[in-house]
């Protein structure tokens, strides 16, 4: 299982469609990865909807921040590796393999990213 781990709200100002841009950029490595025979996971596809439930109505309100970050702590505790896009992620590098371009994955070796 790999966690696909890049930025969701830096540079956004919180702007919804600047974190959905940020969310897609990631999503558009889960494909690769599935098809490379790997699990992927983007930590946003638990993360937002687990916000939502806790009561959260905008990004960065307390029932935000009670799960976004927690749940991302929790998957990296169970993730084989990290493919790290699109710049610093704030809780990553666990002490798990750590991929910074789809190439240096198993079975990536030959993607153009």
């Amino acid at each position: 299982m790999i966690l696909v781990a890049g930025p969701y709200r830096s540079g956004t100002g919180d702007d919804p469609a600047k974190l959905a841009a940020n969310v897609a950029a990631m999503e558009a490595f889960a494909m690769p990865l599935f098809r490379a025979g790997h699990v992927p996971l983007v930590g946003e596809w638990l993360g937002l909807p687990l916000a939502t439930l806790a009561g959260s109505v905008r990004t960065g309100d307390v029932a935000f921040e009670e799960v976004f970050h927690p749940i991302a702590e929790r998957l990296l505790e169970r993730c084989d590796a990290l493919l790290r896009v699109g710049g610093p992620s704030e809780g990553a590098d666990r002490g798990l393999a750590v991929y910074h371009a789809l190439r240096e994955v198993p079975g990536c070796e030959a993607t153009a990213d």
